[in-house]
């Protein structure tokens, strides 16, 4: 009987160090696009973007709701090898540690070169990535790009013999360099229950693209989907919910690019 009891006291203990092991929510990486498509400004726009989202007061409540934090973590993406980590995994804790994000980004420039848009690598180095993510409840990959796969295997064969478990990818399609990238994204590049693609008309919307995507992101993992997946566990073939934007109007930034903020329309 001593023995029975001392073992499940032991089992008990074994799933109290576990569960308390998972002591994120949500792990999140952010891969953004810097193929030779996307030009200076486009790219200060992205970056400038990610910053004002993240000082976004609705975004940085979203990240520290209770009762676990997320990791997060970014990448930058081009050809097939053009994969740069600018944050690896960071427990989001307060706001300070949004802060430590921002300082790093502020001070991050472009590295040197232009490279093909190499979509399925991109994939596949996330889901590398996620071999080294803090045990969380949920992963989600966020990629975001203006243009399909011309370098490298598709995403359909990178899906096909690379693990990605139980991670959803969601997209960012931003629109101006290839018709239908939303289509795209949405039948060959998202994947897992309630994946989805939200649209930036162009680089000048992706300000708010990115913030809407990113509060989605942030409050699901909190409330969890309240619809039926609509994606399949592999990858695309849709149909898969698709974001459009709403009207926008472009502010001043600086004197070679603008950022652009949603508004209603009447």
């Amino acid at each position: 009987m001593k023995n029975t009891v001392a073992g499940l006291l032991a089992a008990s203990t074994a799933l109290i160090a576990g569960t308390a092991a998972a002591q994120c929510r949500l792990a999140l990486a952010l891969g953004f696009d810097i193929s030779r498509s996307v030009n200076a400004a486009d790219y200060e726009i992205q970056r400038r973007g990610l910053i004002a989202a993240l000082q976004d007061q609705t975004i940085r409540n979203a990240f520290l709701a209770p009762p676990e934090p997320v990791a997060l973590m970014i990448f930058e993406w081009g050809g097939q090898d053009l994969q740069m980590t600018l944050q690896d995994w960071h427990l989001i804790e307060t706001e300070g540690d949004l802060d430590t994000v921002i300082s790093l980004l502020t001070v991050h420039r472009r590295p040197q070169g232009y490279e093909a848009t190499a979509v399925g690598a991109a994939l596949r180095f996330a889901a590398d990535r996620f071999e080294d993510a803090p045990d969380c409840g949920a992963r989600t990959l966020d990629l975001s790009g203006d243009g399909r796969n011309n370098s490298g295997p598709p995403p359909e064969a990178v899906y096909a013999d690379t693990n990605f478990g139980e991670t959803i990818v969601n997209a960012l399609a931003i629109g101006g360099h290839e018709a239908d990238i939303a289509d795209y994204f949405a039948s060959e590049v998202i994947r897992g229950p309630g994946a989805f693609v939200i649209t930036a008309k162009s680089h000048r919307d992706f300000p708010r693209a990115i913030r809407e995507k990113l509060e989605r992101e942030l409050t699901t993992s909190l409330i969890g989907e309240a619809t039926p997946p609509l994606a399949p566990p592999r990858f695309g073939r849709g149909p898969f919910p698709v974001t459009r934007p709403a009207a926008i109007t472009c502010i001043g930034l600086a004197a070679d690019m603008t950022l652009c903020q949603q508004v209603t329309c009447p």
